[in-house]
């Protein structure tokens, strides 16, 4: 990707080849329908859905789609992440292996209600 920061996502996967593209909106999709009241934004040059605070990132290499789940959502599914390249905050999903729709909205929807319970929790405080 070149310097220019994207404005949002539409921008953001815009600026890849097509194959890649559809990658991107196939995972932007797949969020979306999984937290359909998170907000779509840009966070550290990636695309990256809100409610209170970021449920996931994700963004587009060479050779992977990288999916950001913060470090909860990768220890809730440490076990079904394990045949990929992984480490404390990202999940790669190759670009010449189909997208793992199912397990994207499972940690999705995980980290959703993650994130609500955290901020009914700050709400009590």
């Amino acid at each position: 990707m070149d310097s220019i920061k994207p404005n949002n996502i539409d921008e953001y996967i815009a600026s890849f080849p097509k194959e890649i593209q559809q990658l991107l909106e196939q995972v932007r999709i797949t969020i979306k329908k999984a937290a359909p009241k998170a907000k779509e934004v840009i966070s550290y040059s990636m695309p990256a859905f809100k409610s209170n605070g970021v449920l996931v990132y994700f963004a587009a290499y060479k050779n992977h789609i990288g999916f950001y789940p913060t470090s909860s959502g990768i220890k809730a599914f440490k076990d079904e992440i394990s045949v990929y390249k992984n480490s404390k905050g990202a999940i790669q999903f190759p670009l010449n292996e189909k997208l793992p729709i199912g397990l994207i909205t499972r940690i999705v929807k995980f980290r959703s209600k993650e994130d609500l319970e955290k901020s009914k929790s700050k709400s009590k405080k």
